[in-house]
């Protein structure tokens, strides 16, 4: 039934405006439109974001950046101002960076975990 569709994402936030910002800190294309927030990568579908009057934060990772050098990327972005989540209850510890090392433990990719300015978890995670 959908096996020949494209499909694309989307979640909320509290401030359209304050996302944007955000945002475009990080370096992603941001375009505004009629509808809210439209987040473009080359070559992928968009992600669209909107602002919701009765918007909760996520309490899941809504989206997840794929980098090439996560250490040079979480350092950019601490130093920009970002900071990044410690869960006490991973299954594999994270560094003083917040990058939880599950390439090391044979559990996943290594990851680090943020929140946009409305509470929306992110993450960057290494190829």
């Amino acid at each position: 039934m959908l096996e020949h569709t494209t499909a694309f994402s989307g979640f909320a936030v509290d401030d359209a405006n304050e996302a944007k910002q955000f945002y475009e800190m990080l370096g992603l294309d941001v375009k505004q439109t009629p509808m809210g927030l439209e987040l473009h990568f080359d070559g992928r579908n968009p992600v669209y974001i909107y602002e919701k009057p009765d918007y909760e934060p996520a309490t899941y990772t809504v989206l997840n950046f794929e980098v090439d050098d996560i250490d040079a990327t979480v350092d950019a972005m601490s130093e920009a101002g970002v900071e990044f989540e410690h869960y006490d209850d991973m299954p594999f510890e994270q560094d003083e960076k917040g990058i939880a090392r599950g390439k090391a433990a044979n559990m996943g990719p290594d990851i680090a975990w943020f929140h946009d300015p409305a509470g929306n978890i992110f993450s960057v995670l290494s190829k």
